[in-house]
């Protein structure tokens, strides 16, 4: 992987974390770099759970990893919520 197409990965996780996050009744916290593990974990999460369908943009099928974004930060944003 070149650090191009590692950099393009990284902003493109940021932005669908930042995106999940809007969406989200719940903050995430940890700011950009939170936005950016819900966007790589969600990626994951959604993946695993609904599989590879919709548009896809630098490895990421974006509808299901935006759907994993989204339960990422609800139950991180819960958690934090519930430990303040």
């Amino acid at each position: 992987m070149s650090l191009v197409t590692f950099i393009i990965t990284v902003i493109i996780a940021m932005i669908i974390g930042i995106v999940a996050e809007k969406l989200a009744p719940v903050k995430m916290p940890g700011s950009w770099a939170g936005a950016i593990v819900a966007g790589f974990i969600g990626a994951w999460i959604g993946e695993y759970l609904f599989g590879a369908w919709g548009p896809m943009l630098a490895g990421f099928s974006l509808v299901p990893a935006l759907i994993g974004a989204f339960i990422v930060v609800i139950a991180v944003g819960a958690i934090a919520k519930f430990l303040k």
